[in-house]
């Protein structure tokens, strides 16, 4: 009777350890959260390895839906309206698929947040379609990896690459038209953000008068700020006014050297030096 009790132990014992032991995912979740626009974009996938095996026209054959990933399904999640393939995609989350084929590959957005399989896809459920041309690396990549490339003010590329395949998805999304409409509004209140405002109307080529004016309030109100000295210099720059640059720039420039700011001290003697 001992020895039976002893061996029911054991077992109990060997059941318990198996269903607590922790072992490496084969294929590792990933999140990325990239800011982008005024909001962000949200994605999560599984990131499958070659592991030595044929994988794309292999492992992944040619053709057929596949879930951009492993595991579970592929998700985008858009903090802001978006436009992909010409069609505006209001915010939220949406699932990512792909059709991989030798020279062609289609990328699709879709309602559908549970496609693991080929049978669990719905055509009917697409939101966008898009033809995308693959190109050939170099250097063969062993873990899947989507990432966010080229990433700018209201532009980003989806980046996909396994093996020797890469494919781009390219995104946008609405971001002057909000700007435009935040400044229009701020302006007619108080503790206005001039210099804000300022290097959005520089940086997007709109009406550099208007910019360089609210520069000068921005310094105004705060003289010892030697950023908003440079980038009110490159103003002056933009306008044409060369002299009032040099002056706005050595003026940053001294304000740089008292605040031991060694990087702004460089960037306003490269300016001077350019000026000359």
């Amino acid at each position: 009777m001992k020895r039976i009790l002893f061996l029911v132990a054991m077992a109990a014992f060997n059941v318990t350890f198996a269903q607590t032991l922790n072992t490496p995912q084969p294929s590792t979740t990933q999140t990325i959260k990239q800011n982008f626009g005024l909001s962000s974009i949200e994605l999560s996938y599984s990131r499958p390895n070659a592991k030595g095996r044929s994988v794309i026209g292999g492992l992944v054959p040619f053709g057929k839906v596949w879930r951009t990933g492993a595991n579970q399904a592929t998700t985008l999640n858009f903090g802001d309206d978006v436009t992909i393939g010409g069609k505006k995609i209001a915010a939220g989350k949406y699932g990512l698929l792909s059709i991989p084929d030798k020279d062609n590959w289609i990328l699709i957005i879709t309602k559908q947040l549970d496609v693991t399989s080929p049978a669990a896809y719905k055509e009917e459920s697409d939101l966008v379609r898009i033809n995308v041309k693959p190109m050939m690396l170099n250097d063969k990549i062993e873990t899947f990896t989507i990432q966010f490339t080229n990433v700018k003010a209201s532009t980003c590329d989806l980046n996909l690459q396994w093996e020797n395949t890469s494919v781009t998805l390219p995104v946008s999304t609405d971001v002057d038209s909000k700007v435009m409409s935040q400044i229009n509004d701020v302006m007619t209140k108080d503790n206005k953000p001039y210099y804000n405002a300022a290097m959005y109307y520089m940086d997007n080529s709109k009406d550099l008068n208007q910019a360089l004016t609210w520069f000068n309030k921005a310094v105004e109100q705060n003289p010892t700020a030697f950023f908003m000295q440079y980038q009110r210099a490159n103003c002056l720059v933009k306008l044409g006014k060369k002299q009032e640059a040099i002056a706005a720039s050595t003026k940053s420039l001294e304000l740089s050297k008292a605040a031991n700011n060694a990087d702004y001290v460089k960037l306003n003697e490269d300016l001077l030096k350019s000026l000359k």
